[in-house]
Parts: structure tokens; sequence; C-alpha cells
């Protein structure tokens, strides 16, 4: 028999407040009332409305990766990954209960308001408390309400925050997810236009929600990614974690001054000395955010923490126009992270209980 779990279920898509209330009790009840029980989260991913209904599948708020180092970080003592296969959506609510109960020796169960699960969701918590039995702990932790810059007061919940970050209330969503919203992904090759004019960017390719077209200042973290050799981190020089962690101004959408530009994810990283934009002899330069770096110009990992929303997306009448703009979004970018932080980026790590080198999973 494995030890004792107490578990909980859902998409934990974002891993935001509430789902933080779920671990917490989970937590609570493996201490004082199972103790040794490990505290277990069964993560749907994907989505089983993949399976179920595919024409409404929601946007991702985060990877697998992300969801199992942010649940782990909460105290959760693993992350199983449930892969919605069609055999696994036809059980019904008991038998789905048997099954978890069996694999994880089930001796608590933990859930959120309005819980249902099984085929037709006919599974509730009376459901389990009749499958576990004496004298397993089956709890419904309560609901987690945030108040918005609005002053309304909403529930925390993927969907939410969903609505939130499309419509660029990044700040928001940081009420509702404890820490910053976060995009990770891997560089790709641009139309390397920003080099141009002195303001090279990083042009990102990522599975995840966007936010609203507009400019905003964020966190950026050069992070290995799980498709470079073992040896990556320390070939990449990654060492270092203040050498990773920069301000960074970031413009999502389409880039209205450039003519049949595609929408892009592109991040200007504010280093201390920036490189040049254009050689005496006018190519343009390899460009790498840090100096061990230098050369490899894509396919390294990326991390985003979306601070606030500087500014909507406006067409300019001239390129110099557009520099302009561009050296006070740099500005702004600056000096928001440095208000969000107490002017150290690498709070990150400390009170955002966030890992600097977990490899970023493309999915």
């Amino acid at each position: 028999m494995p030890d004792p779990s107490i578990l909980t279920i859902g998409n934990f898509d974002g891993v935001h407040a509430g789902h933080a209330s779920l671990i917490a009790r989970a937590r609570h009840l493996a201490a004082n009332r199972h103790p040794g029980a490990r505290v277990v989260a069964l993560a749907f991913d994907p989505s089983p409305v993949t399976i179920l209904n595919p024409q409404r599948v929601p946007a991702r708020l985060s990877t697998f990766a992300q969801r199992y180092r942010w649940l782990t970080a909460l105290g959760a003592s693993d992350v199983v990954q449930l892969i919605p296969t069609p055999d696994l959506l036809s059980l019904t609510a008991d038998e789905f209960v048997a099954r978890a109960r069996d694999r994880f020796n089930a001796v608590g169960w933990v859930a959120g308001p309005d819980f249902r699960f099984g085929k037709g969701r006919g599974g509730t918590m009376d459901t389990i408390r009749a499958a576990l039995g004496q004298p397993a702990s089956v709890e419904q932790a309560p609901a987690v309400d945030r108040a918005l810059s609005d002053h309304t007061v909403v529930r925390a919940s993927s969907t939410v925050i969903r609505t939130l970050v499309a419509a660029g209330r990044v700040h928001d969503a940081w009420s509702l997810l404890g820490r910053p919203y976060q995009i990770e992904g891997v560089v790709v090759r641009g139309d390397r236009r920003g080099r141009s004019i002195g303001f090279p960017t990083a042009n990102i390719e990522t599975t995840q929600l966007l936010p609203a077209h507009g400019v905003y200042s964020a966190i950026a973290e050069v992070v290995p990614i799980t498709s470079q050799p073992a040896d990556s981190i320390a070939r990449l020089g990654l060492v270092d974690a203040a050498t990773l962690r920069v301000p960074a101004a970031v413009n999502v959408g389409a880039r209205p001054t450039f003519p049949n530009a595609p929408p892009t994810l592109e991040a200007h990283l504010i280093l201390p000395d920036p490189p040049a934009s254009i050689d005496r002899d006018g190519t343009i330069p390899a460009w790498s955010p840090i100096p061990a770096l230098r050369g490899i110009e894509y396919g390294w990992g990326i991390r985003l923490s979306f601070i606030a929303h500087l500014r909507d997306q406006v067409r300019f009448p001239a390129l110099s126009a557009l520099v302009e703009q561009l050296r006070r979004d740099v500005d702004r970018a600056r000096d928001s992270v440095a208000m969000a932080t107490n002017g150290d980026a690498n709070m990150l790590a400390r009170g955002w209980n966030l890992p600097t080198l977990d490899p970023v999973v493309p999915r």
C-alpha cells in the first residue's frame, strides 16, 4: 500500500488563491488528523473540455510544469497529471473515487465549493464520504474572495482570471493569483526590426493566454528549457540569479506603426549595458540578454511576470516618434518594476516563492 494521502482534484489552471486554500486545508488535515499523510493534487491537463466540448476549450493560464512548481511550493507532496482520456471521463463518480482511493490510499479529500465530478457530474462530497468511510476526513474549503482595483469583490477562479488577463488587467489578476501573471515560452526569430532602432526584443512563442494588446511592464527571467542539453545551465552561464532577472517593457499584439506586421509577444529586456543597435558597417549584430548568451540568439527559455499595463497601442506618424515613445516606455517599465519590488527584482524568488532555475516545458 502507498503512504496514506489527502487528495484534492481540479484543473488548477493558474494556481490561484482558491487553489492555495485547498492545499492549505489538505495540509492541515495531514498534520492534525492524519499524521504522516501526503497531500496529493490530481491535476487535469489538458482540460477535460478538450474531449467533452472541443469548441469551448478555455485558453491556458499555465502549463502543467508551472502548476507542478506552484502547487509543490504551496505544500503539495506530489502533483499527478490526469490526462482526460475517454476511458477516464466515462467513469461514474463511484468508480472514480474507488480508483483514487485504492491508488493513493486516500484517507481524506478536500474540494472547493460546488464540487462535482464523474460521468454527468454526478459525484458530490457525499459520494466521497460514502466511498472513503470512517475515519476519513472529507471537507469543503470555502471560496476565496478578493477586492479588485475598481473595488468590486470577486471570487478567485480561473475563469475570472482569464477575463481579467484578456482585458489587460494584469494587476487585478495578480490579486487573485497571489503573484504576477506569468507567461513562459521560447525565444524565436522575429523580423529583427527592434534591434535596428536600438530596442532589441525577444520574440516569444508560447501556448498561454496573452494579455490584451498593449504595452506592459514585466520582470523577465532567462531560464533553461527542457530541450536543451543537461549541461545547459553551466554552458549558458545561468548560475548567478542576479544576472537572470531584469525589468522588461513588453509589447503584446499588433505593431500599428509597421503595416502588415503579424501579432507578437515581444519583450525588451532593460539591461545595464544595452547592446549596440547597428554595427558601423550597417549590419544588425547578434543579440542575447546576458553576456553568457552572446551568439545564442534563439532557443533559450524566458519567463515574464506581468506587473502593470502601461499604455494602449497607437500608430505613430514617424519612426522617430515611435523611438521617443519607446524610450518613455522603458523608463516607465523600469520605474514600475522598482515600485512593485521595492527596487529589488529578486523579490520574485523570495517573496513570491518562485524558484529561479526550474525548466520551461514547451507545451
